[in-house]
């Protein structure tokens, strides 16, 4: 059986693991969810969040979820989200078409959610069988950084048009992180993004912190961000950034 889209080359790819055969084993890159030039997938179109794909090794075909909240509950993960803006409820409606509960808070000029803010709103309105709730905070990287949540994983998204250099220009949002997420890899090419100078980046402020790949185009890494969060829900242990452990610290007592 021969590829439906036999013309398509690996710009019109995806980066899943294919549900029929397991030809990514053992392939570095893959394992650290890079762009591997051997096991992509043909994209042979797709509606809305769904890639309609067939793999090159075993010819299977499938459709891929490539959203988060659509992802957890087609793997029946009882989930919920809430995001925080100062204005408009643009991004809760986007996430509600997910069928998963979704709650918007407008903060009303403030610049970060807190966390005594935060149980407000989930008093009453959070189901109670959920397993995992995601919080978008206000969308910047200075204010929320220094407010604790609560949260199990704390993670930070970075689009490849923002710069290699992001990590350095907000230090303590990247060095606070428990998993940094970069996202829109599916244009990387397109803006001369640098994976390596940006992994060389984080690893200055965070070392050791796992860097996840993703492309909702592509349905790159949207399964291993669930992975981890539902790992770090079920107890494992999560980064532990340098920052933190400083700041945790005891202070030096003079005698």
């Amino acid at each position: 059986m021969l590829p439906r889209d036999p013309q398509a080359d690996i710009g019109r790819g995806a980066w899943v693991a294919c549900p029929n055969c397991d030809d990514r084993q053992g392939c570095g890159d893959c394992e650290q969810n890079r762009t591997c030039s051997e096991h992509w997938r043909y994209l042979l179109s797709h509606t809305g969040s769904l890639l309609h794909l067939q793999c090159r090794s075993c010819t299977h075909v499938w459709t891929h979820e490539t959203r988060e909240l659509t992802l957890a509950r087609q793997r029946s993960v009882p989930v919920a989200a809430l995001t925080a803006d100062l204005a408009t409820e643009n991004d809760a409606t986007r996430l509600a078409r997910s069928g998963a509960p979704v709650k918007q808070v407008l903060t009303d000029g403030l610049c970060h959610l807190e966390a005594a803010m935060l149980a407000g709103q989930l008093e009453g309105w959070l189901p109670e069988n959920t397993r995992l709730l995601f919080v978008e905070n206000v969308g910047n990287l200075v204010c929320p950084a220094s407010y604790d949540l609560g949260e199990t994983l704390r993670v930070i998204l970075a689009s490849v048009t923002e710069g290699e250099d992001k990590p350095l220009k907000y230090p303590t949002a990247f060095g606070l992180a428990q998993l940094v997420v970069v996202t829109k890899t599916d244009i990387a090419e397109a803006v001369e993004f640098d994976e390596a100078v940006f992994r060389a980046n984080v690893e200055r402020v965070n070392p050791g912190v796992e860097v996840v790949l993703t492309s909702v185009r592509r349905g790159q890494g949207i399964g291993t961000l669930l992975d981890r969060a539902l790992a770090a829900a079920e107890g494992a242990t999560p980064h532990t950034p340098v920052m933190a452990r400083a700041a945790a610290a005891p202070a030096a007592v003079r005698p």
